[in-house]
């Protein structure tokens, strides 16, 4: 495995693209999009370890217009200045970026198949509001605080669709969830797990505070028998 960082270029600057490359040197390209830690441990963990599985990964550097290189702790203190951090986010300019992001993924050498997208938390939303904007080959979308308000936006997305979320989550009531569960009953080509016992980032397992081994292994089995399905390697 390989790593390495690409520019993308938007109308207002350029940002970096993490990308890495499996040892196969070639594979299906995921978007992988940050929580609102950054572009720290975790979620290039979570690179690394699809690049493992054989895919090429691109996390985009999302927050580079109001904190370049901004990266926090997976503390009280941390999620505190994350969730300031998030709150001067653009939206509509962070979707663009994934789109800018996406096309340089698209164009990379290694990239051989297709591509989809992951997104966790802060990313979790717009993993999903990218697959509404976007054709993709998977979009997977773990505990998206926004995904609830934004679930109209369903009706667009012309591509496979997973969500997480936990049952148990304090930022994103069960109530919601289950509205969440009720707009995907009526699309085609989505579904939904909620591990009951599971709160909110269960599956950051560089968070003390988050972190729950069982419900994140159950989501991370389903997330890999839904890639293995739509976007197989080799």
């Amino acid at each position: 495995m390989s790593g390495r960082v690409e520019g993308v270029v938007v109308g207002d600057g350029r940002f970096g693209l993490h990308v890495r490359v499996p040892e196969g040197a070639r594979g299906p390209g995921i978007l992988l999009v940050h929580e609102i830690y950054g572009v720290g441990e975790y979620v290039l963990d979570v690179a690394d370890a699809l690049a493992r599985d054989g895919y090429v990964v691109g996390v985009p550097e999302l927050f580079w217009r109001v904190a370049p290189g901004w990266v926090g702790e997976h503390t009280e203190e941390g999620t505190a200045e994350g969730m300031r951090v998030a709150g001067r986010f653009d939206p509509a300019a962070g979707l663009d970026d994934l789109v800018a992001s996406l096309n340089v993924l698209r164009g990379l050498p290694e990239v051989s198949g297709g591509v989809g997208t992951i997104g966790f938390c802060f990313g979790g939303t717009l993993a999903f509001l990218l697959a509404a904007r976007e054709p993709l080959d998977a979009a997977i979308s773990f505990y998206g605080s926004g995904v609830r308000a934004n679930i109209g936006r369903i009706a667009s997305v012309r591509g496979p669709l997973q969500f997480h979320f936990g049952g148990d989550d304090p930022y994103i009531p069960r109530d919601q969830v289950r509205e969440v569960e009720n707009a995907v009953a009526g699309h085609p080509g989505a579904e939904i797990h909620v591990q009951e016992d599971g709160g909110h980032a269960f599956h950051n397992h560089r968070s003390e505070m988050f972190h729950q081994p069982e419900p994140a292994a159950r989501a991370w089995a389903l997330t890999e028998a839904f890639l293995n399905k739509h976007l197989p390697v080799g």
